[in-house]
Order: structure tokens, then C-alpha cells, then sequence
């Protein structure tokens, strides 16, 4: 039985194989990189020894102080303070014939190698050690500039020069992904003293790691509580897992997703080829029934043939995982790098593809219920299950002027048997899920209103200046040199300071606040508004939910000595500074300046790129970026990762569609093949019968991709706000390119549609009138 329906039906049968091979290959790929992610990060975290709390500060710091606190803590297993030399992109210039950099958003830190915990580690996963002159550069860096083992890094600054060669890359438990803008380089003792004694701002990171690390928090409170150095941001390693498994994660979560959209797909499919085999074997299965064979065996009698299809195409789709997997875990094995799996973790990918199966024929074993609803007597005296149309089918030909015979009866027959072509609808959609969301997302982070959900102005350039002796004369230097430019439209300069704050325990800590005029350049709000008066405050998304605060709650900030209630303004999305910010109108000073922006509008036909060239040259040691610069550094990795996933769920959507119209056309016409017959021998030709399956395929095929592009744009732009909201953007808004969301992507998928129910309806020439005596 399993052979002659596999040769009889060769076409069903191989969409089947590869609907249900495509889901298993992508459900396997996905449990594969989110087991390499975890493992390899666990990995990583174990062996780099990740600090459960660290505490940046630039300045001055007495690390004797810091011991002793240390030490008088009991949740402190250890700790240590490591000094970092912080060098200005326009000192340094990283590999062979490239020269300064200029624009850069990264924060250049060249360190030694740490002694007892938070270790560098090399592409081997080895504790980083370099000689004198040599130096171990982040893996940022040599993929962003194609580094190789053997350039040189310069550092050069009036006075003083350094050419270091580069002997390794580095991992970086903390500072590895592209939306952290720190960055560390190993170099040799001998090299640190060298430039500790001679250029550069020092800083420093406050690491603990503590004996229990689920009292993560009672730490967090003392130390907030203490009157160590913070001046700067304080992370721990919840984050530290988040920052680096975000983009890999997501990833594996699309593919996931898409893997089971395939699978709802395939098990649409096997549905209606079920019931389509059912039909065709009617009166076969009543007579079986009626000569004492269990509806139980003919179940499974029809259940081997699906279980067998879908077991072949279960292991077709594991084993082109394992072809595939390369294409998907390439940048995990880049950035966090790899570890031996035990015999369990090699199986779960087995075990998605095996989870396919067991969905496949579980559904198969619903839909096959329908045995025990078949009467023998019935099925012998008609011989066919039977199909009327709705009693209420008000649709005439005589009431149709406008559409032609062929056009009209396709449009009925889907409207009259709307419940045959549920399964064609459900399928378009999916597709068109599938094909728009990625696309959408891409497009999104690519556009220049991302900058809102980092929590940044829309801006043509944007000047940051860090935490220096300096910096305040640098800091109104530079706002001088923009009040005198002719070509500055209009500028807002803002504070970045740290004040004291008084949590839900009533303890206060430190908050990460923005100090300036938020109305030359807003934002858009999740709710409320910018803070306009001075007794106003702006949380982040991250900083609201954790202080569980909403608008029009107070805030008490400790400003110059004194407590002052805040009141909430508004809530905004930004996922710097691990999403932990406040935007304040206050005209009092922060306790401690943590940096400082500018953001910069030019006047209409001024030239972004040659100023901006220009201010990076005379506002040493400013960081100067436009805001395509400062997104393609901070969200390039991501941006690739998404134009993979983008363009793997395009291939897949059109080739499902193409399939699905194919399979589904296919068994239209073999059931329909006795009305095909009427009607040639009343008249209609070839070409009229053929345009009415083609109406058919594209009138659901329309309604298809207008309910896709609504879904995408509601439950797409929901799912896409759940991934985000772990960084700080909860709720995203799709920037939809209408060209290719509306125009280009549809057109493809009606081309495709198109030309598949074109060469599916070719064998109705076959049709001849003797199907006459068949209907």
C-alpha cells in the first residue's frame, strides 16, 4: 500500500518530505545554536572566571580602601581592581596601512592580563600572554578591520610613540559584543608602565565575585551603600550573559520559530492529504469496514505510509543540519568560541527533529479519527464523502457584469467551498509571516529612527566627550567653537552625571542621569513626555520597571546635599548603559560628571560627512559620529546576523509557497477532475477551466498576504518588542520599507504563486469526457 501510494502520488508525497525536512533541518539548527550558545557561554564564564559585580570609575581611586571593604564583606569570596589606560581613537591606528582612527564610538582600554579572575582569553579559549611589544587585540576589531595575527597596532601622541605587534585576539567576558563601547587590548607589563607613565586617562573596574551569587543583591545594596569609587556604570554578570548571547540568541529563536511555522505548515498539508486520500479510497475503506476490519487497523494501515514520509524526512532534515549548522554558529564560535558536548547535549538536536515526527504523527492520528465517523453502508452505496454547498450561497452568475465567466466561477467556488481552501490561506499567511518579519526587523534597525530605541537623539552628529581632568575646559571649548559656526542649526549639550538615589529598600545607590534641554531634540516616549521643569525626571524603560515606577510617582535624587522629589514625567526605551538611565531638566551640577554629550543639527546643504571629519580633527579628544556611523558601529554584528535570517526566511517562504500551491492544485484537480470533464463537454476550453484555478490560487493568495502583512506588522512587532525588552526597547515599532513590504515581496511570492499554478493546472489538458461518467 505504502509503495503504490508513493508512486501514485510522487508529487504529494515529496512536498511532504520536503515541508516536514525543512522544519525538522530548522528546528535541529536552532536547538543546536542555542546549545552551543549556552554551553559555549557557560564555558566561557568558567573559564575566564566572570565577576559577579563589577563597578566601573575614571579617577582616582584608593585601592586600599577598596581592600579593605573587600574583606570586612562576608558575601566577597574575591576581588581585585584592575587598572585600565584609556587611549583615544585618534592615537591609535590598528593594522598595516590604516591610520588613526576618526568617529569611532568605541572606548580603547589597553590592560594586563588579570591574576586572579575576569581572565582574557585567546581564539583557543586560553588565558591571553604577550611579550614585551606585543599585544592581544578584541575580536571587535579583527573582524570589523579583517586583523590578522602579525599587524601592528601604532600609538602615537605628541611626544610619545609605541608599535605594538599583534601576537593574539581576545574574548572578553565582559566587553565582547559590538553594543558595549569598551573594548580591551592585553599588552605586557613592561608596555602598561610604558603607557600608564606617558598618554592616556586611567580607570579602573571594581571586580567581586561572591561565595553565593544569588545574594547578588543584598551585595549590591551594601555596596551602593559604601563610600567606594563609582564613578561610572555598574554591571554584573546577568548582564554580561544577556549582552553576549543576545544576538546569537535571537537568531536561534527566529530559526526556531520558523522551523515550527513549517511544521504547522506540513501538518496543514498532511491534513488535507489525508482527507483527499480518504475521499479517493471511500469506498474501499467501506468495504473493508463492512467485511469485519477495525477502524484501529485502517488507521494504521494509513498512519504507516505518513509515519514512514515523516520519519525519512525527519532524519533528511537533521542530517542537512549538521551540513548547515557551520552557516548559523559561525559567529558564536568567533566571539565565545567552543566546548566539548557530552553525548546528552549532541542529542538534543536529534531530539528536535525527533519532536517533528512525534508532532507530525500525532496529528496525523487526530485527523485520522474520522475512521470511526464512516458509515460502510454509506460509503459502498455513494462512494463518496460528498461536499454541499452552504445553503446560503447567494453568489449568480446571472448578477455578474463585471468579471468574466472563468473569473467569476473561480471566485464562487472558493467563497462556496471556503473551508477546502482554509489550508491555502493558512499557508500564505504563514509564509507571508515568515517573509515580512525578518525583512521588517532589518529594515528597523537599520533605519535612522533606531536611535530611539537606544535612547538617543535624532541627530546629524553627535560629540562625546569622556570623563577627563580636562574635560570641562574641552567641554566649553568645544561649545564655543559650535555657538561660532555658521553651519550649526542648532545644538543641546547634555551633562551625563551620577546621583544618589533611594531604592524600594529605602538604601540609596547610584542612577546613571542625563542633565540638559530634551526639547530640541525629543525622543519618542513609551508614555508621558521629556522632563521640562526642574522638578521632573525621565525614567528608561529598564530603570521604571525595577524601581516600579510610573508616571507621576516620585523619584528622590540627593542634589547638592539635599534630598529633592522628582516626579515622573515620562518613560522612554534605551538600551545603553544596560538600559539603566534618567533624563532630569535639573539646573544643579551632577555630584560627579560621568561624561558629556552634544548633539548637533547642521543647517540645510552643510556637508554631515566633511564636518563631521573636521570637528573629529579640532575637537580632540571628543568622539565625533554621525548617527549612521555610530549605529553601523554599535549594531553592525547584528545587522549581518539579521540579513541572514532575512534572506534564509525569504528562500524558505517562496519555496513553501511554491510547493503548497503546487500540492494543493495538484489534488484540486484530480478531485475536481469529473466537473472538469462536465465542463469541457458543455463548452468551456481548456484556457477558461485553467483561469478558474488560477483566480483560485491568487484570489486566497491576496487575502493571504493582506492578513500576513497585518499579523506581521501587530504579533511581528510584538515578538520583536519581547526580545528586545530584555536590552531596554520594549515595544517596537516596525520601519516598513512600502516598496518592499507592499510592492517587491508580494510581486515575488505572486510570480511565484503564479507560475506554479500555471505549470500545476498544465494536466488539465489530459482531462477528457470520460471523466463525465466518473462524476
Amino acid at each position: 500500500m505504502l509503495k503504490r501510494d508513493l508512486l501514485r502520488n510522487k508529487t504529494i508525497s515529496a512536498a511532504l518530505l520536503v515541508f516536514i525536512s525543512l522544519s525538522a533541518l530548522l528546528a535541529s539548527s536552532g536547538a543546536n545554536m542555542i546549545v552551543e550558545l549556552s554551553h559555549s557561554l557557560g564555558a566561557l564564564f568558567q573559564k575566564s572566571g566572570v565577576p559577579h559585580f563589577v563597578q566601573m570609575h575614571a579617577g582616582d581611586a584608593d585601592l586600599e580602601r577598596i581592600d579593605r571593604w573587600a574583606d570586612n564583606n562576608g558575601l566577597v569570596r574575591r576581588h581585585q581592581t584592575a587598572e585600565m589606560i584609556r587611549i583615544e581613537d585618534g592615537n591609535l591606528a590598528l593594522g598595516e596601512g590604516n591610520g588613526p582612527g576618526s568617529g569611532g564610538v568605541m572606548d580603547h582600554y589597553f590592560v594586563r592580563q588579570n591574576r586572579s579572575f575576569d581572565l582574557l582569553l585567546n581564539l583557543d579559549s586560553q588565558v591571553v600572554q604577550v611579550n614585551r611589544g606585543e599585544v592581544a587585540v578584541p575580536i571587535y576589531y579583527k573582524q570589523r578591520d579583517a586583523l590578522e595575527i602579525g599587524d601592528t597596532v601604532r600609538i602615537a601622541a605628541p611626544g610619545f610613540a609605541m608599535e605594538l605587534r599583534i601576537a593574539d585576539f581576545v574574548r572578553d567576558v565582559q566587553m565582547n559584543p559590538s553594543i558595549i563601547h569598551s573594548k580591551r587590548f592585553v599588552v605586557h607589563d613592561d608596555d602598561f608602565a610604558l603607557l600608564s607613565g606617558s598618554l592616556g586617562e586611567r580607570e579602573y573596574l571594581l571586580e567581586f565575585q561572591l561565595h553565593d551569587p544569588g545574594k547578588l543583591g543584598a551585595f549590591r545594596t551594601a555596596f551602593e551603600a559604601s563610600n567606594l569609587p563609582k564613578l561610572g556604570p555598574a554591571v554584573d554578570h546577568t548582564l554580561f550573559r544577556t549582552l553576549n548571547a543576545l544576538t546569537d540568541g535571537l537568531l536561534a529563536a527566529v530559526i526556531v520559530l520558523v522551523g515550527l511555522l513549517i511544521c504547522a505548515i506540513a501538518i496543514f498539508c498532511l491534513r488535507f492529504t489525508i482527507l483527499a486520500a480518504i475521499e479517493e479510497d471511500y469506498r474501499e475503506i467501506g468495504v473493508m469496514k463492512a467485511i469485519g476490519i477495525g477502524a484501529s487497523d485502517i488507521r494504521k494501515l494509513y498512519l504507516l505510509k505518513y509515519a514512514v514520509t515523516a520519519a525519512v524526512a525527519a532524519a533528511v532534515g537533521y542530517a542537512a543540519s549538521l551540513l548547515v549548522n557551520p552557516l548559523f554558529t559561525g559567529n558564536i564560535l568567533l566571539y565565545i568560541g567552543t566546548a566539548p558536548k557530552g553525548l546528552g547535549l549532541r542529542l538534543i538536536p536529534v531530539a528536535a527533529a525527533a519532536l517533528i515526527f512525534t508532532i507530525v504523527v500525532f496529528f496525523c492520528l487526530l485527523t485520522l479519527r474520522r475512521f470511526n465517523r464512516i458509515s460502510a453502508a454509506e460509503a459502498i452505496r455513494s462512494g463518496t464523502v460528498g461536499e454541499a454547498l452552504p445553503a446560503g450561497d447567494k453568489l449568480s452568475l446571472r448578477g455578474s457584469r463585471a468579471l468574466s465567466v472563468p473569473v467569476f466561477l473561480g471566485i464562487k467556488d472558493v467563497v462556496s467551498r471556503f473551508k477546502m481552501y482554509r489550508l491555502l490561506l493558512l499557508v500564505f499567511i504563514a509564509s507571508s509571516f515568515i517573509l515580512l518579519v525578518p525583512v521588517n526587523f532589518f529594515h528597523t534597525v537599520q533605519s535612522p529612527g533606531f536611535n530611539h530605541y537606544l535612547g538617543i537623539e535624532r541627530s546629524d552628529l553627535r560629540i562625546d566627550l569622556q570623563y577627563a581632568d580636562s574635560a570641562a575646559d574641552d567641554y566649553r571649548r568645544i561649545l564655543d567653537r559650535l555657538r561660532g559656526d555658521g553651519d550649526v542649526e542648532r545644538h543641546a549639550p547634555v551633562l551625563v552625571g551620577s546621583y544618589k538615589t533611594m531604592n524600594n529598600a529605602g538604601v540609596p545607590e547610584n542612577m546613571t542621569v542625563e542633565i540638559g534641554d530634551f526639547s530640541l531634540f525629543p525622543l519618542d516616549y513609551l508614555q508621558g513626555s521629556a522632563p521640562a521643569r526642574s522638578d521632573e525626571i525621565a525614567l528608561s524603560y529598564l530603570n521604571a520597571k525595577e524601581m516600579d515606577k510610573k508616571l507621576g510617582d516620585p523619584v528622590r535624587l540627593l542634589v547638592d546635599g539635599e534630598t529633592k522629589v522628582l516626579n515622573v514625567s515620562g518613560i522612554y526605551q534605551d538600551v545603553t548603559n544596560g538600559g539603566r538611565t534618567a533624563k532630569a531638566a535639573l539646573t544643579d551640577a551632577p555630584e560627579t560628571v560621568l561624561r558629556y554629550e552634544i548633539v548637533v543639527d547642521l543647517k540645510p546643504g552643510a556637508n554631515v560627512a566633511e564636518k563631521r571629519n573636521l570637528y573629529a580633527q579640532t575637537m580632540h579628544p571628543a568622539k565625533v559620529t554621525d548617527l549612521e556611523g555610530y549605529m553601523a558601529q554599535t549594531f553592525g554584528g547584528t545587522i549581518e546576523q539579521l540579513k541572514l535570517v532575512a534572506t534564509v526566511a525569504a528562500a524558505v517562504a517562496v519555496l513553501v509557497s511554491a510547493l503548497i500551491t503546487a500540492l494543493f492544485l495538484k489534488m484540486a484537480v484530480a478531485k475536481d477532475a469529473g466537473q472538469i470533464a462536465i465542463m469541457r463537454s458543455i463548452g468551456f476550453s481548456v484556457r477558461h477551466v485553467r483561469i478558474q484555478y488560477l483566480t483560485r490560487a491568487l484570489l486566497v493568495l491576496a487575502v493571504g498576504i493582506a492578513a500576513g502583512a497585518v499579523i506581521s506588522n501587530t504579533a511581528g512587532e510584538s515578538l520583536a518588542g519581547f526580545a528586545m525588552s530584555f536590552m531596554g526597547a520594549a515595544r517596537i515599532k516596525f520601519a516598513v520599507d512600502p516598496l518592499q513590504a507592499y510592492v517587491l515581496y508580494p510581486l515575488l511570492l505572486l510570480a511565484v504563486v503564479t507560475a506554479t499554478a500555471l505549470v500545476s493546472v498544465a494536466s488539465i489538458r489530459k482531462t477528457s469526457l470520460t471523466g463525465i461518467n466518473a462524476a
